[in-house]
């Protein structure tokens, strides 16, 4: 057959049909899926099912979800643009050490959160200078902000845990009436309208389509006149932002600043990220999907409290998943090719 000329109309639907369908289904509906079937395995414990289908059980798997949802919001721009960075869960211990000794310093709540979130947008712009000021590596500039985030976390609070005074921060993250499913804390509405906002910036503005054209083909879009560079600055920044804003709501949750909390963050918020459908060579994502793996990761973690696992069985456990995100990942990328 001439390669020139066009597949008969009976081969070409097929093929692009049954590609379009498990590509569709595995971006698309894959995250959804994926929480029915955590959710439906420990509801078929019987000794789980008792304590694990309750609202109050829920509103705690919300609640924690927030820190890793948050957290996603920023990474999904980066994976998406090709990045990533490994710093975040030290960002987010360093915000809360930063905001807890603002507060013992008395400085009002509200500029302590504005403070806050600028401290993660400070290191974010670092971040994303270096990476794409002198076009090194995000793997390994996030890798060395890691270790310097958390010296300065411990520097600045003196290796101790910083104990803030009682103030509105607290009332973030609080669980009130704990018995049922509402009111919410507010820091759950927080993450729910911060994910809304960035869905419609992702596909609705420039600035999103910038981050995947980037992703998509860096050469390409420096062609179309983007400034990778500048574009690249940005996107650490803003992501920056929402990780102080992770680090706020961990301040708000543990009622002080830890220098040595949130040790493997990053792992649980790239899990989510790539669990939702974003693929770690950039280009595909988004927030939704995000989100779902975010909660994925809390009622895993919650379900696996609930069954009385151990500490290690937990790591073995989401260790499996993050695995099974990669390869999940790759089998997309398949598809797609």
């Amino acid at each position: 057959m001439n390669p020139a000329l066009p597949l008969p109309k009976t081969q070409t639907p097929v093929a692009v049909r049954k590609g379009f369908s498990l590509g569709w289904l595995l971006t698309t509906l894959g995250p959804f899926l994926g929480l029915l079937l955590v959710v439906g395995l420990f509801s078929a414990l019987p000794d789980v099912r008792p304590y694990f289908l309750t609202g109050a059980n829920f509103k705690i798997i919300f609640t924690q979800t927030v820190i890793v949802a948050i957290g996603a919001l920023g990474m999904t721009m980066i994976i998406i643009s090709g990045g990533i960075d490994l710093s975040v869960g030290s960002v987010v211990a360093l915000t809360s050490v930063v905001g807890a000794t603002l507060l013992l310093k008395n400085v009002p709540p509200l500029l302590v959160v504005l403070l806050t979130i600028l401290a993660g947008g400070l290191v974010g712009m670092l971040n994303g200078t270096v990476i794409a000021g002198f076009k090194m590596m995000p793997f390994i500039v996030t890798l060395g902000m890691m270790g310097i985030a958390r010296g300065a976390a411990k520097w600045l609070s003196n290796s101790q845990t910083v104990n803030a005074p009682e103030n509105a921060i607290n009332s973030i993250m609080a669980l009130n009436d704990p018995d049922h499913f509402f009111p919410l804390p507010p820091g759950v509405w927080i993450a729910i309208g911060l994910a809304c906002v960035m869905s419609i910036v992702m596909r609705r503005t420039v600035f999103g389509r910038y981050i995947f054209a980037i992703g998509s083909n860096e050469a390409a879009a420096r062609l179309c006149g983007i400034r990778v560079r500048w574009q690249k600055t940005i996107i650490y920044s803003v992501a920056g932002l929402f990780f102080g804003l992770a680090g706020l709501m961990q301040l708000s949750r543990l009622t002080q600043g830890d220098p040595t909390v949130a040790n493997g963050l990053e792992l649980d918020i790239i899990a989510a990220v790539v669990i939702g459908g974003a693929s770690l060579n950039g280009g595909i994502g988004g927030i939704l999907g995000s989100m779902i793996g975010a909660l994925i990761m809390a009622v895993l973690r919650n379900g696996s409290n609930q069954m009385g696992l151990q500490t290690y069985m937990q790591e073995i456990l989401i260790g499996l998943v993050i695995i099974f995100a990669v390869g999940l990942d790759k089998l997309r990328q398949r598809r797609r090719a």
